[in-house]
């Protein structure tokens, strides 16, 4: 059998340190569990821009069409805020999403019982929560055409084009019904149908999607609406699946009810490649968090919750996943905090290498 293989992206600021934990519990399954990867590094974002003077090297871009798994870290940073947009850290990420065609982002929203005071809604509302938001990821506002700053007359216009096709729509919908299957045969699909034609043809398609389904209950709701739901009553969701702007402010809107972005994984999701694998990259939802960058500090849940998803997705591996899950649980539970989650009596706060310590600790009780 052909050893499973990663590409490893760490990134810019404290892409590297989270990233660092990530490759110890990789290298504890392959010596505890037996499960070998062929891992290989390289760089991304402003890190990939200092050398090759470009967010993304083709070399890397050939790497990521290569491996069966990509996990990335984080990507910017204040010094590259100068630089032409076309060259920013971030164009090399949504070059990775555009060319590898990672068209499903499935960002889950966990509260673990341990951290349900940290949320800033009340304990009641978000202990115990578990949702799954897909985000179609390469098309819509962000890819359509027309963009750009034009002048008409005497003023500048911005103008970016919110445009999906029909199988677009179809395969990301398609990706959350299986998802939905899989949990709690619910799915709630958002759009702005009232005001938007893009709106419009999103829900017909996933209404129809819904005919092969019949055993998910779907719902459609505007997405300002969902916004508000998910503040006020969450766990009312299982699986919503909505449009890559909207997908992108929902997610982050549902993962400050967790109580940390560092907490926080994700998965984006491809076609099928012929091992029957699909192409995926991984990557913590937090950004690269230069103000703290190479001081301990930064949670590297986030990064190894991204490998857990990993070995779900890409490799089959859901016993190992839920494995590494219930390590990270226990070593809350024993109050083990880094300084994203202090605040309260009783923890034992502990640097990013800290966490991955306690993280390695609990993966060997769990033998």
């Amino acid at each position: 059998m052909t050893t499973p293989s990663l590409l490893i992206l760490p990134g810019d600021g404290i892409g590297p340190e989270v990233m660092a934990e990530v490759r110890r519990v990789i290298d504890w399954f392959g010596d505890k569990r037996g499960l070998a990867f062929d891992v290989s590094e390289d760089l991304v974002g402003g890190a990939a821009y200092d050398k090759h003077g470009t967010p993304l090297h083709d070399d890397t871009m050939a790497k990521a069409q290569e491996v069966d798994a990509v996990l990335l870290g984080a990507v910017g940073g204040p010094k590259y805020d100068v630089l032409d947009f076309s060259v920013k850290p971030e164009r090399g990420l949504l070059r990775l999403r555009k060319e590898m065609d990672l068209f499903a982002n499935l960002r889950p929203a966990q509260c673990f019982d341990a951290l349900a005071d940290f949320s800033s809604l009340k304990k009641d509302v978000v202990a115990g929560l578990d949702i799954m938001i897909v985000r179609e990821l390469t098309s819509g506002i962000y890819f359509g055409e027309p963009r750009g700053i034009f002048t008409e007359g005497n003023e500048r216009v911005g103008i970016n084009t919110q445009r999906y096709t029909e199988s677009e729509i179809d395969r990301v919908a398609r990706n959350a019904f299986d998802l939905a299957m899989k949990r709690g045969k619910k799915l709630c699909s958002m759009e702005k149908a009232n005001v938007m034609e893009s709106g419009i043809l999103w829900r017909e398609v996933v209404t129809k999607v819904g005919e092969d389904y019949p055993e998910v209950e779907l719902s459609h709701m505007y997405a300002d609406a969902g916004a508000m739901q998910l503040c006020r009553w969450p766990k009312q969701f299982d699986v919503i699946v909505t449009d890559n702007l909207f997908g992108d402010l929902l997610s982050d809107a549902a993962a400050m009810l967790t109580g940390s972005l560092g907490m926080l994984p994700s998965a984006s999701l491809g076609a099928p490649m012929e091992n029957g694998r699909p192409k995926a990259m991984y990557e913590p939802v937090h950004g690269s968090a230069p103000d703290i960058a190479g001081q301990g500090k930064a949670n590297p849940i986030a990064c190894i919750l991204s490998f857990a998803m990993a070995l779900r997705y890409s490799f089959d591996l859901g016993d190992e996943a839920a494995r590494l899950e219930a390590a990270i649980n226990a070593v809350l539970e024993k109050g083990v905090r880094t300084a994203d989650l202090l605040g309260e009596e009783g923890v034992t706060p502990v640097s990013t290498a800290g966490m991955g310590d306690a993280i390695l600790a609990a993966l060997d009780e769990s033998l």
